[in-house]
Formats: C-alpha cells, structure tokens, sequence
C-alpha cells in the first residue's frame, strides 16, 4: 500500500502529482475554453478557486492599459511569447504600475501547474494553477504591484508566459491565460514614488533556475555603476518534484522505514555575493491545489497557492561593494535541496541621482557561510513492524551585516541586524505492510529583522517580523472490510508586522494576518479507487491594518467543495483607500 497518497508522484517535468483518487475517479473530458472573468467579490456557491487576500489597491487616476496576453492557450511546454511597448498615453512618471491576469482551466483531468511570465529575464509573475474535474472549469484572477519594476517597462521588452502543460488523451485540461499592464498616471494625490533606477534579473532567460542540491546555484553577474546606493533581491525559491512536500521529510537514514521524502525538513535559501554569505531568505511551504488531497482546496485554495510572494533581502550594506566598478557575482541556493527547487530573483538597485561615483564597503558580517540545524529522533520499531516516536529538526541563526556609502548627501552607514529560527516536530506511527500511517508535523518559521540607516543626525530603524507557522495532521488507515480511510488537516498561516521610526520616532506601523485551514476525509476501497468525493470544510482569513488608517478583512468559509459564506470589513472602521 502506498504512503500518503499526497508522496506518490509520476515523472513530470513541472509540478506533476499523482493522485490515486484523482486518476481514478475523474472522468476524461476534452474541451474548448476561453478566459472566464471572475468576479472582484467572491460568489457563495461557487466552487472556483478562492482567497481571502486583498487585491492590489490602486490611484484614483484612470490607467492606460498594456495587455500582454489575450485567452492564450497552454497544452504544451512551449509557452506564449510576450511583446510590450510603453503606454504612449501614460508616458510616466507613473504612480503605480498593476499586473492583472485571468485563468480558466477546461474541465477534465490535469494536475496543478507551475506558471510564470517574464519580460526579457525579469519575472514579473510566478505561482500555480487550478486542479480541474470532470465536471469542474475552474476559473480565478490574480494581482501584482509591479510599481518596483518600473525602470524596465520605459523601453520595449518581450518575454515569455509559461504554463508547461501535457494535453493528451488521459490528461485533457488545457489551460487559458489572459494578462495586462495597467499604468496609473502619477498625480498630487498620488505622486510618484521613488523607484529602483536599475533591475537586474536572476534566471535562466525566460524561466527559474533549477536547483537540485545545496550546492547548485542560480547566479547573477553584475556590472553596476559606480553610484550604488541601496541594493534589495525579491527572491522566491519553489519546492517541486522530490522537493516539493520538503515539510514532511525526514533523516535520509530513516525515510524508508517512515516512507516520506530525505534531507530532513529544513529547507532555506542562501544569498552570496562573490561566494560570500550576504542574507538569508527562508522558504514558505506552498501546497499547490493538487497537494495532500485535492479536496482540501476547494474551494479555498492554500495560502499564496495561486500568486507566490517574492521575499525581500535587503543587501544594502553591500551597495559599496557592488559599485565599486569591478564585476561581482550573486548567487542564490537552497540549503538542503534534494531534487529539486526553481529559483528567480529580482535585483534592485537604487543610484544616487547626485552623484556619478561613491564609494564605501562593508564594516563587518557575521552571517555564517551555511546553517548548521540540529536533528533529534526518537523512533522504535515493534515485532509487527510499526515505527513509533518523534523527528525534530531545529535552526537558529543571529546575525548583523554592516556597510556604508560616501553619497552627495553624504556618509550612509546601513545595518541590518536578523534572528532566523525554524523548528519541525513531527510524530510518527508507520506501518509498511499493514498500517495505519500517521504523520503529524508542526512546524515555526520565524524572521525577526531591524535596518538601521543612519544618515548624519538621523537614525531611520525599520523592524520587521516574520511568521510562517505550519500544521498538518494525516492519517492512512486500512479498515476492517478492506477499504481505506484517508484523513488531512491543514492550517497555514502567514505573519507579517513592520514598523519604522526616525531617530525612535514612531512614524509608521502595520501588520497582516492570513490563515488557511482546511480537512477532509476520503473513503477508498480495496483496490484504492475513492469512493466518493470529499467531505471537507475549510476558512480562511485575511486582515491588515496599518497606522494611517487603512484596513481590510476578509473571511471566507467553504464545504463540500463550495463556498458557503462571504465576510467583509470585520474589525474595519473603512474600507481601503489610496494614501
């Protein structure tokens, strides 16, 4: 009998899952679709793709609108190209710049799919899709500030939108995309913001870069100009493959006999600059709509599932080092990688406008070339061949990189100070040949991070913490006539409070809070076919709110693979407005 039915993969080259329920049970359908518009309010009893997460919020100006891609279909590997041309209406300064993208996926069979686009080598979007049924064409929308990048959509680009997809006569679903650039003029009420003069791209042309061990890297070489000032990476490393349920794995020596994945269930990515350690970016453990059991995401999709969030390393106290004429390499690796992760990233360069040339360098790093995390087990084993007991895999790293720049406005020494923390605990109960098969994982990943700038008088702190806890209970048991009962529970959050000050000040505070829960049962008979649908419920919430008034929630409940309530506002004075 297999392990959890959630570890059984086929080999695929993107995101490729197999379900023994879902290859079973799903009828083969084939069909035409064009992109379906999905509603701005989530609609009760819908069982489209759903989440509570706010839309980017926008200018009250009226934008000028670059459409990229138009119902383009994906069946194959070979992408869409895409062609953009700046708005000749909306020449800039722009106040904000908006990805919009819309996706229906024909009902049928097909596994969840990763999907990116890219303008020359920058990404500009990266996720997955929708899981079909028979008798399910799941339709959703996604959003993207975009406004960082607006030093590259001043010239012409083309690029590349891919959903690698395999249509055929056992996996029918062809998957439709339609996106557009929305450029919103800047005006007194929404001015301009200060923008990266530069953008340089991490990847492999119009796609990630794979990573396959600790060692594997995907790099960068640059040749910056001489007036540096500040430097961040938007990076997002994805878990597939033999990677992708990375949370639940354990020691290699014991991945046998507790039949999940090896290399433990830590997992991070590393930043290097010329093969130097330079900041740390943890991995958020997304779990695709295809992932544990597909019902556990319908309608109610995982957190980020659907739009992956790039996490930001500010390399700020290198800006002296990377524009001090020489050419520097930027790596990018994820430590225990075990086949294998995609990674992309963004670089970011702020230059002083003042200025042709600075010059500075980094004071001191204390950021360790790898993490060295600490795994305890306490497993037995019986005379019936059930293995019992505990794996826990714990890493703590504290560090402090600082760094200055001799600019026109004068010396700026910037300090960013971090404590990185992961912690899983997982419970055991595994029997091979006769089960059951229990898995209980929780798992804390926190980042607690304080920029110090200082420029002459002022002292500009920016703190910010960082939460992605992870629980997840599953259970595979064989029942006294045969059948088989397969049991998940999930609940994933995302944490995020920032806060900034100028010389201890006060002058900005904000924090969010997303969780996703979601269980379901599923009945199989004796030959693992499942027997019926699943019989789950899920919530979700989304709530911020920041010190200038604004706030936004949301709450969604779902069963039965349909969404059955809508709550908006809760805990809000006002809706969301433009500051």
């Amino acid at each position: 009998m297999p392990k959890a039915v959630a570890l059984t993969r086929v080999a695929e080259p993107v995101s490729a899952i197999s379900k023994i329920f879902l290859l079973a049970s799903l009828a083969i359908a084939t069909a035409s679709a064009q992109v379906v518009t999905v509603p701005s309010t989530p609609q009760v009893g819908s069982s489209n793709p759903v989440t509570a997460e706010p839309l980017v919020p926008r200018p009250v100006t009226k934008p000028c609108v670059v459409p990229l891609l138009t119902n383009a279909a994906f069946e194959n590997f070979n992408g869409s190209p895409l062609t953009y041309t700046p708005p000749a209406a909306c020449p800039g300064p722009w106040a904000k710049v908006v990805l919009t993208a819309d996706f229906t996926v024909t009902a049928g069979r097909q596994f969840d799919r990763s999907a990116w686009f890219y303008l020359g080598d920058t990404n500009i979007f990266y996720g997955t899709t929708a899981e079909p049924r028979a008798a399910l064409s799941p339709s959703w929308h996604i959003e993207r500030d975009l406004t960082d990048l607006t030093a590259l959509f001043k010239t012409p680009q083309t690029g590349l939108a891919s959903i690698g997809n395999v249509v055929d006569s056992t996996y029918t679903g062809i998957i439709y995309a339609s996106a557009s650039l929305e450029f919103y003029p800047a005006s007194w009420r929404a001015p301009a913001p200060v923008t990266p003069d530069i953008v340089v791209p991490i990847s492999s042309g119009n796609g990630p870069v794979t990573l396959n061990t600790t060692t594997d890297q995907a790099t960068a070489t640059l040749n910056l100009p001489r007036n540096v000032e500040k430097v961040y990476l938007d990076v997002i490393s994805q878990s597939q493959i033999g990677d992708e349920f990375w949370y639940l794995c354990v020691p290699t020596a014991v991945a046998g006999e507790l039949e999940t994945c090896g290399n433990t269930a830590f997992r991070e990515t590393e930043i290097s600059i010329d093969g130097k350690p330079a900041g740390v970016a943890p991995v958020y453990p997304w779990i695709f709509t295809g992932g544990l059991d597909p019902y556990l995401w319908e309608p109610i999709t995982g957190v980020q599932t659907l739009d992956f969030k790039p996490y930001r390393v500010d390399l700020t106290p290198f800006a002296g080092l990377l524009g001090d004429g020489s050419q520097h390499t930027v790596a990018v690796s994820v430590f225990n990688a075990n086949g294998y992760f995609l990674s992309t990233g963004n670089m970011l360069v702020y230059t002083d406008h003042g200025s042709r040339e600075v010059n500075g360098g980094v004071l001191s790093n204390t950021l360790s070339a790898a993490p060295t995390p600490e795994v305890t087990q306490n497993l037995s084993t019986d005379a019936t061949g059930t293995t019992t007991g505990t794996v826990n895999v714990g890493s703590n790293r504290t560090f402090s990189i600082t760094g200055y720049v001799n600019t026109s406005h004068g010396r700026i020494e910037t300090t960013v100070a971090q404590k990185v923390d992961f912690l899983s605990a997982q419970r055991f109960d595994v029997n091979v040949a006769n089960g059951p098969e229990l898995q209980n994982l929780v798992q804390t990943s926190t980042v607690d991070s304080e920029t110090t700038t200082r420029d002459g008088f002022l002292v500009e702190k920016v703190s910010k913490h960082i939460s992605f806890p992870l629980t997840l209970d599953y259970a595979f048991i064989n029942n006294p006539d045969g059948t088989f009962t397969q049991t998940v529970s999930s609940n994933q959050q995302d944490l995020h409070t920032d806060a900034k000050s100028l010389n201890s000040f006060s002058i900005f505070q904000s924090n969010s809070q997303e969780q996703v829960v979601s269980k379901d049962v599923l009945q199989f008979d004796a030959n693992f076919n499942v027997t019926a649908p699943g019989v789950g419920s899920s919530s979700a919430s989304y709530r911020s709110n920041d010190s200038l008034g604004d706030c936004y929630s949301r709450s969604l409940t779902a069963a039965d693979q349909k969404l059955t309530s809508v709550t908006d506002g809760k805990g809000c004075h006002d809706h969301d407005h433009w500051f």
